[in-house]
């Protein structure tokens, strides 16, 4: 049986907001596989275990480039350590400058990227010499490039935490705006059920048949179950599938409101800011403990 260590407890607890208690027995039962650990959570807690997936920790700003004819756009996400540079002019203008030349030179990759020309040298030794400047790391993390079969619609958000890009042929002018916000707002994770990764689909199958079967519901009823709750989760992470934002009867798709508009969504990007990224939590007193304990010793 693999050793269940405090580290592995408390990085399961952050994860999941779970009792300290149950994350032990939910790490001692998946044989110390942090996955399942977590879905045995959601199993007994619901989504109070899903909290920290949504927990945005590392700061930056999301660069945004349109070409002027709408039709290429690109979102590129510079990371900082705190939020106080994140709101530097400087570093908001190199986030940019980024994602004009993934437009303009469409870089394979960030390295490809760092490496292109930009002011007296490259993207890289720009970002190096701000860097020695303010005195604090920043890195490129990461950027995405959308040639647009329509047109191209942009919204940013919360100071360029939050940035999207959706491709729309048809519609009009304020359809594109309210589907670039609506992505912001609603947060899909693909433009329909067959852009969903397999794994996550059967995660929530496995955890609806689990739950359904700790309710008590009969064997023979656990599949049909299984479906009908893996097809609201479709629904509520795909972007067609989602309730329009500004839908008045609350009730009207995204899917239906483009059927409407005799429009369709091509494509559609959405960057938030350290999405994904833990921050390194530090403990002061423990660290100045430490430090005394330390000075002690010498």
């Amino acid at each position: 049986m693999a050793e269940i260590t405090a580290s592995m407890v408390k990085e399961l607890r952050e994860k999941t907001d779970a009792p300290m208690m149950e994350c032990k027995k939910a790490l001692a039962e998946a044989g110390g596989d942090m996955a399942k650990a977590e879905e045995i959570l959601r199993v007994k807690l619901g989504n109070r275990a899903t909290k920290a997936a949504t927990r945005i920790a590392a700061e930056g700003v999301i660069g945004m480039f349109l070409s002027g004819d709408g039709k290429v756009g690109a979102l590129v996400e510079l990371n900082s350590e705190t939020d106080f540079v994140a709101k530097n002019e400087e570093f908001i203008a190199l986030a940019k400058a980024c994602a004009e030349l993934v437009v303009t030179k469409n870089p394979a990759d960030v390295a490809a990227l760092s490496a292109l020309p930009y002011g007296e040298g490259t993207v890289e030794s720009a970002r190096t010499a701000l860097v020695g400047k303010i005195g604090e790391n920043m890195t490129i993390r990461r950027f995405v490039r959308l040639e647009a079969k329509g047109r191209l619609f942009a919204y940013v958000h919360g100071g360029a935490k939050i940035a999207t890009l959706v491709d729309l042929s048809g519609g009009d002018e304020q359809l594109g705006k309210d589907l670039a916000m609506h992505i912001a707002a609603a947060k899909p994770k693909a433009l329909d059920p067959s852009g969903v990764p397999q794994e996550l689909i059967e995660s929530e199958r496995r955890i609806a048949i689990e739950k359904a079967r700790e309710a008590g519901k009969p064997e023979n009823m656990l599949e049909k179950i299984a479906e009908g709750t893996v097809g609201k989760f479709l629904k509520e992470v795909t972007l067609l599938g989602q309730v329009f934002v500004k839908a008045e009867d609350g009730k009207q798709t995204v899917g239906d409101l483009l059927k409407a508009k005799g429009a369709t969504v091509n494509a559609f990007a959405l960057f938030i800011v350290g999405e994904g990224i833990e921050k390194k939590q530090t403990d002061f007193a423990a660290e100045v403990a430490a430090q005394a304990a330390a000075a002690a010793k010498k």
